[in-house]
């Protein structure tokens, strides 16, 4: 990721990172893709991934914001690419963003037409002497959904041309506004680390939580699972991009 001098729109930690990655019929996204990107896949494979993770420290343009030191967020995104100055960006496209703040929701949907849903949720991390638990729990219409990984308690390096690698670096974001215009933003962050993965439990209603479209993952098991330390991160201002320029 590059420097940036301006101030950035977010600063933040992500930690605690657990992955769910699908493999998916690429025509299943073709609808979300947002103009000027195109699907990014990993030998050959289309990836739709499940993310737990909690955000800390947050601040919005260098200030703190009030009771949002830890918030929840679990997520549904995959992957595409942008050409440009003859490389690629390789970014994530979020299919939905539910946090437990309604300030979060309120700016990135209002700022960067993003599709975040503010929703009752809880996590827990445990660690003993043999491994480390890692869960996040989120309420949909009474019914909690739930997501919990067992895993090593210590980290190890991502190997570089991995499919974790592929999932995790991943430094900007696209959000689809209509079908000519595309909001695009940098993420910045340091290299991650990995936690070797013992088990997995994944207690999810994928209709309920992200409609009937996305009621298939209902059916199938993630062909990866993986949990990432994570570190702090920034989130810069958007640039928008539109069809006519691309």
């Amino acid at each position: 990721p590059s420097k940036i001098n301006k101030m950035s729109f977010l600063k933040a930690e992500w930690r605690k990172l657990a992955f769910a990655n699908y493999e998916v019929n690429p025509n299943v996204l073709a609808q979300y893709v947002p103009p000027g990107t195109e699907l990014d896949l990993w030998e050959g494979k289309c990836f739709v991934s499940l993310i737990g993770f909690i955000f800390l420290n947050t601040k919005i343009f260098g200030i703190k914001v009030p009771f949002h030191n830890t918030v929840e967020e679990v997520n549904l995104r995959f992957y595409v690419k942008r050409f440009e100055n003859n490389t690629w960006k390789r970014g994530a496209v979020f299919i939905k963003e539910i946090v437990s703040k309604p300030m979060l929701t309120f700016v990135a949907n209002t700022i960067y037409k993003e599709h975040y849903e503010t929703m009752p949720m809880k996590y827990k991390w445990e660690e003993n002497s043999k491994n480390r638990s890692v869960a996040y729990h989120w309420r949909k219409n009474k019914i909690w959904q739930s997501f919990k990984i067992t895993a090593a308690l210590k980290t190890s390096e991502i190997e570089e041309n991995s499919e974790t690698e592929f999932i995790t670096e991943h430094y900007w974001g696209y959000a689809k506004v209509n079908d000519t215009v595309t909001n695009e933003y940098e993420v910045t962050h340091p290299r991650w680390e990995k936690y070797e993965v013992e088990s997995a439990d994944i207690k999810v209603d994928f209709e309920l939580v992200y409609g009937k479209y996305f009621e298939f993952l209902n059916h199938i098991k993630p062909s990866s699972i993986m949990l990432i330390e994570g570190s702090k991160i920034t989130i810069e201002g958007k640039k928008t991009i539109k069809k006519k320029t691309l």
